[in-house]
């Protein structure tokens, strides 16, 4: 019997292209070789595609790249193809491909635009579909859903880059609606990139000011004081929640280097609170998951506040899947180890080929 033979993507055109590289490098080392045959593609920086033959080792560093064996290469969304058409020396060949994992994090790649290459292309794969990577990528339209719906979020407001020319009035506005501290993100943008707290006018105006540098959406959002609660979601028709896991920060927020650079912040799987309380995070989690059309896996992060108020911060629809993210560990707590976790990831996206909700 051949082998399932699985396109992995990783990098990207995005400023999570390094935790893209780590991700990869992770889920790359836990696919079950007995079962699956690895196809490794790597995008780079600027958009170029290469077909990687390499070692798995060479990935997480960025020395990928450089190998001499890479080969350029698109996938075709030519649904005859069914894979990658490869270049060399002015000669293309076929590469057939049966499901794809696309471990790509941020724009270009976990907000709907690799979904929507991999759709015309009639390829199964792991993870949501177009609108909900889109969705959930774009905070205005989280909370616009989110709220509609009576799932609770931070009180916000949304700033366009065409209202630039009245941003001091706008930021006035808001500042007077929501209070100090606020919280300034670029609408579409992970792992914290862009994200800055302000607590006067000057720091507010700022922060805007460098949101825009990553998108031409800005969100401003009330300061919410509490513990910051995840949730690991797995599943299809019948999605799941793991345990609460609970970060304590080593910054005032959790940003990218807290997440990814430092080593001081910690991870407690699982969070010390009431089953009571744990148990309606996970509903709230799974209810969240669901209206936002997600599929295969997401991480929901939440806030718990002193008063006991369960606030939802954000949905990650291709959470970060280094052998320290909170996904796969909370998930490993569950039972499902990283190769099994990996396996039926996979598994359950050829399994719901084609489906679009």
């Amino acid at each position: 019997m051949s082998k399932i033979r699985v396109a992995v993507l990783f990098g990207g055109a995005s400023s999570e292209h390094d935790i893209s590289l780590k991700s990869a490098t992770h889920i790359i080392k836990n696919i079950p070789r007995d079962k699956y045959e690895v196809v490794c593609v790597g995008i780079t920086k600027k958009g170029r595609w290469l077909y990687y033959p390499g070692d798995v080792a060479a990935i997480a560093s960025g020395a990928w790249e450089h190998d001499p064996d890479c080969t350029s290469t698109v996938l075709s969304p030519d649904p005859i193809h069914k894979g990658l058409i490869t270049i060399e020396n002015g000669a293309a060949s076929v590469k057939k491909i049966d499901v794809v994992f696309p471990v790509l994090h941020g724009k270009n790649g976990e907000d709907g635009t690799i979904q929507g290459l991999l759709d015309l292309a009639k390829l199964p794969y792991v993870g949501c579909g177009v609108l909900a990577s889109a969705a959930c990528m774009d905070k205005s339209t989280t909370h616009t859903i989110l709220d509609y719906n009576g799932i609770r979020t931070a009180k916000w407001r949304m700033i366009l880059q065409r209202e630039m020319n009245h941003l001091e009035e706008k930021c006035s506005t808001i500042a007077r609606d929501l209070g100090y501290p606020l919280f300034v993100k670029p609408a579409n943008s992970g792992s914290s990139i862009g994200v800055n707290r302000a607590e006067s006018a000057e720091e507010l105006l700022e922060a805007v000011k460098l949101a825009f540098a990553h998108d031409d959406k800005v969100i401003v959002e009330e300061c919410i004081t509490g513990r910051e609660l995840e949730v690991a979601v797995f599943g299809y028709d019948t999605p799941f929640a793991s345990f609460v896991g609970e970060i304590a920060s080593c910054k005032t927020f959790y940003d990218f280097d807290a997440k990814y650079i430092l080593d001081d912040s910690k991870l407690f799987i699982p969070a010390e609170i009431e089953l009571g309380l744990e148990r309606e995070i996970q509903r709230v989690a799974v209810d969240a998951y669901k209206v936002m059309g997600c599929q295969g896996l997401s991480r929901v992060d939440f806030f718990l506040t002193s008063e006991g108020e369960i606030i939802l911060n954000e949905i990650n629809t291709m959470p970060g899947f280094t052998p320290i993210s909170m996904y796969p560990k909370l998930m490993e707590h569950l039972g499902m180890e990283p190769s099994y976790l990996v396996d039926k990831l996979i598994e359950q996206a050829i399994d719901n080929a084609g489906r679009t909700n």
